[in-house]
C-alpha cells in the first residue's frame, strides 16, 4: 500500500496481507548524548500463498540505515535497495523462516515531530501511534503485524536510572563506562504502533494492585523530578478503573506490570502502549492548587481510557487504519460508562452531549465530514477525529440500547473470546452481537459508512375524543462533503408520556411497529405509533439520554416544552428541552436585524433557566448545566449559513445580563453559599457545589457590572476551580481594568514556574471575548514562556484562540485568520500533527457571512499554494476547500 505522508489516497477497498508473517521482534536500543543506535532482529516467513518472488519492502522515515544482515549475512547490494523512506530486499526464502537484522541511528534531540524516538526535558520516550515506529526501524509497520517483543535498552546511569518499555523487566545489569541496561519482554502479539520505551531521570510512585482472581500486579506512576506526589489522584483512578473492568465487563489485567510515564512535551492526551502508557503530564499531574474540576474529571476519564485500550486497543486491536473507531469509539463508550458509574450518570451524559455538538456535529456538516469508518483517506494522523472518537461512542451507545444491557455483555463477551490476539474490524464486532443475541444490526451497521448527522422529525396529533395519541418519526440524511449514502438506518428513539403529575404513563402502543418498552426502532424513512386510553393528553418526551447521535425537529410547543422542562422525570431530557428552547431563542434573535438590543429570551424562558438553578432538589451540577447557555460556536452551527460571529457574540451577551438581573437574588445567594473555607475535595458533589457557585458569579458579573466578589473570591481562593473561575471572570469581563491586571499579574507571579498552570494563564487571555484579542495573543506569541516547540503551549494560545475565540477569530478584517495562518506556517515546520489540527478550526468557513468568507477562504487559498507545507497540513487544507 502506498504510504500516507506522500499525498497518495489509501483506500479500504485496497487492503490486502503481507506477502510475509512477522513471528518475532528483538530490539537492542542503545542511547547516548545526540544519538540512538537501534538494532532490529526480525523473525519472518513468507506468508503461504504468497507470491515467491515478492520483495520485502519495510516502511522508513528520514532513517540512516547502518547496518543488514540476513540470517547473519550481510547480503549483496543488488538484493537491496535502500531509502530514508523504504528498505526494499529481494531474493528471499520461500519455504522457511528467516531473520533480518536491520541497525539504523537517530538523533532523538532533533526529532521537533515528537513522532518515533524523541527527547523531552533530557527523557528518552517514544510515540509510535499511527506511524512512529517507522521513524525508529524499517518495518512493517500497519496494525495487521503482529508479534511479541524482546527490548534491551542500554544508557548512561546518571542520564537514564530508569529504563522501561512494553511487557515484563525480565533483566537487569551493569555495563563500562557507568552504562547500564534493562531487558523487557512482551509476550503478547502486539502492532509496531502499541511499542513504548522511556529513559530518564524520573520520579516515581507505586502501589500493588490484586485482581480479581488474586493475580498480584505492580502498579507506577513515573514523572519528571520532584512531581510525583502530584500523580497520586492519577493512580487511584487506575484503581478504580481496574476495579470497574473487571466488574462491568470481565476484563482482567493480564501482565506483571502496569506503568504509566508522564511527558512535558506530547502531541496527545495519551497513549496505550501496552503495559507502558505514555501520557501528556496534563493527565496526570495535579493537585487542588494547580489544577480545577474539570482537570481532575480529564485526568480520571483519560487514566480510564488508556487501561481500558488494554482489551479494546491493545489484546484486540484493529486491522487497518480505517478501523480506528474499533478501537477509539469503542473505548471512549467504556469510559464514558466508567465516568458515569463514578460520578452523576445525568451530567456525564449531558457532558458527553454537549462534547459531540461542539466538536461532532459541525465536522458532520462542514468539508471535513467523513463516515465513522472512512473508506479513503490521504494522512491518517487527521482521521484522530471527533466522528471516530465522539460519534463511534455513540454507535456503539446505540447497539447497547438495542439489545439491552444483557445482550450487549453477551455480545462483547463473544469479542473478547473470539477475537483476542486478532486485527479485527468493525464487521467482526457487529458479527459477535449479531450471533451472541440472534438481532439483525445491519441497519445499525450504516451508521459506520454514512456520513453526516440524520435529522429526525416527530410529530404528534392526539384526538381527544378518542383519547388516542398518534405519533410519526421520519429520518432524513442529506449528502454531504463525503458522499457517502443516505440509506434509512437503524435509530433507537428512547422515550416517554409525561403526564400532569410528572410520572410517565404505563401505556404500551396499540398500532405500530418497532416498540419495545420504552424505545422505539425507527428502521425505515418513516413510522408511526399509536397510544389509547391514556386519560390525559401527555406530554411527549423523546429522545431521552440523547439515545442516538441526531437533530431533532419535534414540532412542540413552547409550553410543552416548558412544562417538560419543570416535570420530565427523565434529567437529561429536562436539561435537552430547557437548552433546545435557549438555542432555539438565540438562533433565532442572531438572525434579527440590530439583534443585541432586544431581548432574545422570553421571561417564560428565563424563568425556566432561574427554576431549574434554584430547585435544591436537583444535585448541584445538573443545576449548573441548566445555566450552561449554548456556546457561541453551537449558535453558529445552528444559524448553519451567514453568521455574523458579532451579531451571535451580542445576543448571548444579551441574554447572559437579562438572565444575571431577573435571577440577581438567586445568583447572590448561590455565590454566597459557596464552600471556598471547605477542605478542597474533587468528589461529584463538591465539583457540583463549586460548579453552581462559580456559574453565579459569572451571571452577578454580567448583570451588576461589579467586579468586587469576582475580586474577593479571587483573594481567598483555597483551590484552582475558584481562582481560575474568579480570574476569568475578572480579565473576560473587566478587561484592562486594575482589578483584571493586578490578578492576571499575580496569577502568572504565582504559578510561573508550573508550565501546565502557564498554560491556562495563556488560555484565559487567548480567549479574551474582543476583537482586540488578536493583538493580544500576537503579543502572548513573543512572551519568553512561549515556545511553539511544545504542543500543549500551542494548543493553549493559537488553538484556543482560533478553536473558543469567535469574537477575535472571526474578526471582520480577517485579522484572526492572517495571525493563525502566520503560525501555522511556523508550527507546521516543527510538528505537523500540531498544525494540522489546528488548522481543522476553519472548518465551518462557508457558514459564515459573505465578507468573512471570502477573507477565510482566501487565507486557506495562500496556506495551500505554499510548496513546502507537509502532507498532513496540505490534507486538512484541501479537504476544507473542497
Amino acid at each position: 500500500m502506498p504510504r500516507t505522508d506522500d499525498g497518495q489516497t489509501i483506500k479500504l477497498a485496497d487492503y490486502r496481507a503481507t506477502d510475509f508473517v512477522l513471528h518475532s521482534v528483538a530490539m537492542t536500543i542503545r542511547l547516548f548524548e545526540g544519538r540512538a543506535d537501534i538494532d532490529t532482529t526480525l523473525e519472518l516467513e513468507r506468508r503461504k500463498g504468497a507470491d515467491a518472488a515478492a520483495p520485502l519492502v519495510l516502511d522508513g522515515d528520514e532513517l540512516t540505515l547502518t547496518g543488514l544482515a540476513l540470517d547473519g549475512t550481510p547480503p549483496e547490494g543488488d538484493r537491496y535497495k535502500a531509502s530514508p523512506e523504504r528498505l526494499e530486499i529481494t531474493d528471499l526464502p520461500s519455504d522457511r523462516r528467516f531473520t533480518l537484522d536491520v541497525a539504523t541511528t537517530l538523533v532523538p534531540e532533533n526529532n521537533t515531530k515528537l513522532m518515533g524516538l524523541y527527547r523531552s526535558n533530557g527523557i528518552w520516550c517514544t510515540q509510535c501511534e499511527a506511524e512512529g515506529f517507522r521513524r525508529i526501524t524499517y518495518f512493517l509497520d500497519r496494525p495487521d503485524v503482529l508479534a511479541p517483543y524482546t527490548v534491551r535498552i542500554e544508557a548512561d546511569r546518571g542520564a537514564a536510572p530508569i529504563l522501561l518499555s512494553n511487557g515484563n523487566p525480565t533483566e537487569t545489569g551493569t555495563l563500562p563506562d557507568n552504562r547500564h541496561f534493562a531487558v523487557w519482554d512482551d509476550p503478547f502479539n502486539k502492532p509496531s504502533y502499541l511499542f513504548a520505551m522511556v529513559a530518564g531521570d524520573l520520579d516515581l510512585i507505586h502501589e500493588p494492585f490484586t485482581t480479581a482472581s488474586g493475580k498480584s500486579v505492580s502498579l507506577a506512576i513515573y514523572t519528571e523530578k520532584g512531581r510525583s506526589a502530584q500523580a497520586r489522584y492519577a493512580l487511584n483512578a487506575l484503581k478504580r478503573s481496574m476495579v470497574w473492568d473487571e466488574r462491568r465487563f470481565g476484563r482482567e489485567y493480564d501482565l506483571d506490570v502496569f506503568n504509566i510515564v508522564a511527558i512535558a512535551d506530547f502531541n496527545m492526551g495519551a497513549m496505550e502502549n501496552k503495559g507502558l502508557n505514555i501520557f501528556n503530564h496534563k493527565y496526570v499531574l495535579l493537585d487542588p492548587e494547580t489544577a480545577t474540576d474539570t482537570d481532575y474529571a480529564g485526568v480520571e476519564t483519560v487514566i480510564a481510557h488508556e487501561y481500558f485500550h488494554n482489551w479494546t486497543g491493545n489484546r484486540i486491536t484493529c486491522r487497518d487504519w480505517f478501523q480506528l473507531c474499533l478501537k477509539e469509539g469503542l473505548t471512549v463508550y467504556r469510559d464514558q460508562e466508567f465516568s458515569a458509574d463514578e460520578r452523576s450518570a445525568t451530567v456525564q451524559r449531558i457532558s458527553s452531549v454537549r462534547r459531540l455538538k461542539a466538536h461532532q456535529f459541525p465536522e458532520d456538516q462542514g468539508p471535513l465530514q467523513h463516515p465513522v469508518r472512512p473508506t479513503e483517506y490521504r494522512e491518517i494522523n487527521n482521521f484522530y477525529t471527533a466522528t471516530v472518537y465522539d460519534k463511534g461512542a455513540e454507535l456503539v451507545r446505540m447497539i447497547e440500547t438495542i439489545l439491552g444491557r444483557e445482550g450487549f455483555r453477551k455480545g462483547m463477551d463473544l469479542y473478547f473470546d473470539r477475537h483476542d490476539g486478532d486485527a479485527a474490524t468493525v464487521e467482526d464486532f457487529i458479527a459477535c452481537f449479531e450471533v451472541a443475541t440472534g438481532e439483525d444490526l445491519s441497519r445499525l451497521a450504516l451508521w459506520y459508512g454514512q456520513a453526516g448527522t440524520p435529522t429526525l422529525t416527530v410529530t404528534e396529533d392526539y384526538d381527544a375524543a378518542a383519547d388516542r395519541l398518534t405519533v410519526g418519526f421520519k429520518q432524513t440524511l442529506q449528502p454531504g462533503a463525503a458522499g457517502t449514502g443516505t440509506t434509512p438506518m437503524h435509530i433507537p428513539i428512547r422515550f416517554g408520556l409525561v403526564g400532569s403529575n410528572g410520572q410517565d404513563k404505563d401505556a404500551a402502543p396499540v398500532q405500530g411497529a418497532g416498540v419495545e418498552g420504552a424505545v422505539v426502532h425507527l428502521t425505515e424513512a418513516e413510522a408511526s405509533v399509536v397510544f389509547e386510553n391514556l386519560g390525559e393528553r401527555p406530554y411527549l418526551s423523546v429522545l431521552r439520554d440523547f439515545s442516538a447521535p441526531v437533530t431533532l425537529d419535534h414540532a412542540q410547543s413552547e409550553a410543552d416544552r416548558l412544562a417538560l422542562a419543570r416535570l420530565d422525570p427523565n434529567l437529561f431530557n429536562r436539561w435537552r428541552i430547557l437548552n433546545d428552547l435557549v438555542g432555539a431563542a438565540l438562533t433565532k434573535a442572531s438572525r434579527r436585524p440590530s439583534s443585541a438590543t432586544q431581548a432574545p429570551l422570553a421571561s417564560e424562558i428565563i424563568d425556566a433557566i432561574l427554576g431549574s438553578a434554584g430547585d435544591e432538589s436537583l444535585e448541584a451540577a445538573f443545576r449548573a448545566q441548566a445555566l450552561a447557555l449554548p456556546g457561541e460556536a453551537e449558535i453558529a452551527r445552528m444559524l448553519a449559513e451567514n453568521v455574523d460571529p458579532d451579531a451571535v457574540h451580542a445576543v448571548i451577551e444579551t441574554a447572559r445580563g437579562d438572565v444575571g438581573k431577573r435571577g440577581a437574588a438567586l445568583f447572590a445567594r448561590l455565590h454566597a453559599d459557596r464552600e471556598s473555607s471547605v477542605e478542597f475535595s474533587p468528589d461529584a458533589e463538591s465539583v457540583g457545589k463549586r460548579a453552581l457557585a462559580n456559574a453565579a458569579l459569572g451571571y452577578l458579573a454580567a448583570a451588576t457590572g461589579d467586579p468586587g466578589p469576582a475580586e474577593e473570591q479571587y483573594t481567598i481562593a483555597g483551590n484552582m476551580t475558584d481562582r481560575l473561575a474568579a480570574l476569568t471572570v475578572l480579565v473576560h469581563r473587566f478587561p484592562d481594568t486594575p482589578a483584571s491586571t493586578s490578578a492576571l499579574n499575580d496569577f502568572y507571579d504565582r504559578f510561573e514556574r508550573d508550565g501546565l498552570v502557564i498554560d491556562k494563564w495563556f488560555a484565559i487571555q487567548a480567549t479574551i471575548p474582543s476583537p482586540k484579542a488578536v493583538e493580544i495573543v500576537a503579543g502572548l506569541a513573543t512572551h519568553p514562556k512561549f515556545s511553539l516547540k511544545n504542543p500543549n503551549r500551542v494548543r493553549a494560545l493559537v488553538g484556543t484562540f482560533a478553536a473558543a475565540n469567535q469574537l477575535a477569530f472571526h474578526r471582520a478584517d480577517g485579522a484572526g485568520y492572517r495571525w493563525v495562518a502566520e503560525r501555522l506556517v511556523e508550527i507546521d515546520r516543527l510538528n505537523p500533527q500540531v498544525s494540522a489540527r489546528v488548522a481543522t478550526t476553519f472548518r465551518s468557513w462557508r457558514s459564515l457571512e459573505p465578507a468573512r468568507r471570502d477573507k477565510a477562504s482566501a487565507t486557506l487559498r495562500q496556506l495551500i499554494e505554499l510548496k513546502d507545507i507537509s502532507a498532513d497540513l496540505r490534507d486538512i487544507l484541501g479537504r476544507s476547500l473542497r
